[in-house]
């Protein structure tokens, strides 16, 4: 019998008021570390995250043949040495970003290389970048986890056009191991609505900001086309930002409970979507303040419904339908079918979980209706899903009697979390006004 842990997600007992620092950004820290695995030197990242999602790009990039080195025993500062790739095993766990953006690299080692992953990462979407690989002249044996890549040393490149309605990550994959392709790729994007392009922009700034020459429609070229030329990958000494992803959930704290969480260290400039919850949050009513560095979000006496397209930012949707299962109006949440393609179904595990403690969810054919009830205690299950984990413990501190099922999956990117959720309803700041 499988022993299921279950964390009873805290009650606030009052408004939560605390300062929480977050670790790095999993989305910079694993395209940083692809970077450097393929640049012309050595490079240093600071702030890395350290988590099972940026491991699992680690062990993975080591097996291939690139030394990664902790710099004075600090796992957040890491020197990283390219070498010559070769034959390796790669383990994905649950990773998007290593089963989507290592392939491609993999591509340039002289040998096979083996990916697979856990139980649930075998039926996430891989066929369009692994197909897209065998079109740029790559070997691929298979569809999905588990497949292989031979490698020759060296990929011929060129032009590819791919369906990437399901996820950017495709085109992000193709992409950053692109300048080291013989004639670069032109990846086109033909299909339905591309989403979570702010993740695309992270990409695309990232190389360039290692001396690659990366055109884009925004840059007056073709609709959905992206363009990188062949060249040499800079080595840059990265600095990673806080993850605004995560810190949404200590964020909503603030708002669902009518106190002021401080997050530091937030950046005035960003392409992480997280940066979206400010808006979000200004919308349902919170008060929402970026001064010096630091972000402060003040709560409401009660949250207003919203009715938004999450789209470009559909990784904050468990937030957004935590807080909008506790507004006191309707939600719709749209622009997120392509969340049906994540860790797990989101938006089913969303409707199913919230609806377990007495709430009104309904999937549209994009997304979520959510009409405001009583809640009340029971199990939450994860789902293996780090951002459902976290959606649980919002509702947890104002619904008592909150079980979540294996907390310990919020280790995909932000290990500790329980810790520093603790903490946060332990912590009290001295009152702004």
């Amino acid at each position: 019998m499988v022993h299921v842990s279950l964390w009873r997600a805290p009650l606030a007992e009052s408004p939560v008021h605390a300062t929480v620092t977050l670790p790095g950004s999993k989305s910079i820290t694993n395209r940083a570390l692809i970077l450097a695995a393929l640049a012309d030197g050595p490079s240093t990242i600071t702030g890395a995250l350290r988590s099972r999602d940026t491991d699992l790009m680690i062990d993975g990039l080591r097996g291939l043949g690139v030394r990664i080195d902790e710099v004075d025993g600090t796992p957040t500062t890491l020197r990283v040495t390219p070498g010559p790739l070769h034959g390796a095993a790669v383990d994905c766990g649950l990773a998007g970003t290593v089963m989507r953006f290592l392939p491609s690299a993999a591509a340039l080692a002289a040998g096979t290389v083996s990916f697979d992953g856990d139980e649930q990462a075998r039926t996430r979407p891989l066929a369009t970048i692994l197909d897209a690989l065998r079109r740029l002249g790559v070997t691929v044996d298979g569809d999905g986890l588990p497949f292989t890549v031979t490698g020759r040393g060296a990929v011929p490149g060129g032009d590819v056009t791919i369906d990437a309605s399901g996820s950017s990550q495709f085109v992000s994959g193709l992409l950053l191991s692109a300048p080291r392709f013989d004639a670069g790729v032109t990846v086109r994007h033909s299909g339905g609505s591309l989403p979570s392009m702010p993740h695309i922009d992270m990409t695309v700034e990232m190389l360039r900001t290692a001396g690659v020459t990366v055109l884009t429609p925004r840059d007056g070229g073709t609709a959905d086309t992206w363009t990188v030329l062949p060249g040499t990958v800079s080595a840059v000494d990265w600095v990673v930002e806080p993850d605004l992803s995560n810190a949404t959930a200590f964020l909503a704290a603030a708002a669902v409970t009518g106190g002021t969480v401080r997050v530091p260290l937030w950046p005035s400039r960003t392409t992480q979507p997280g940066d979206a919850i400010r808006d979000i949050l200004t919308d349902m009513g919170a008060q929402v303040r970026l001064e010096n560095g630091t972000l402060a979000v003040t709560g409401p006496e009660s949250l207003r419904g919203i009715d938004i397209d999450l789209h470009d930012i559909g990784e904050l949707t468990p937030t957004v339908a935590a807080l909008a299962a506790l507004a006191d109006g309707p939600s719709v949440l749209r622009g997120i079918a392509h969340l049906r393609g994540h860790e797990t179904d989101r938006l089913a595990a969303l409707a199913t979980e919230i609806n377990k403690l007495g709430g009104a969810v309904s999937e549209t054919e994009d997304g979520l209706r959510i009409e405001p009830r009583d809640l009340h205690g029971g199990s939450w299950h994860s789902y293996a899903d780090h951002r459902m984990a976290t959606a649980g413990a919002i509702v947890g501190l104002v619904v008592d009697g909150v079980d979540i099922e294996d907390v310990e999956t919020t280790a995909k990117t932000l290990p500790g979390f329980e810790k520093l959720w603790e903490t946060m309803l332990n912590r009290p700041i001295e009152a702004h006004s």
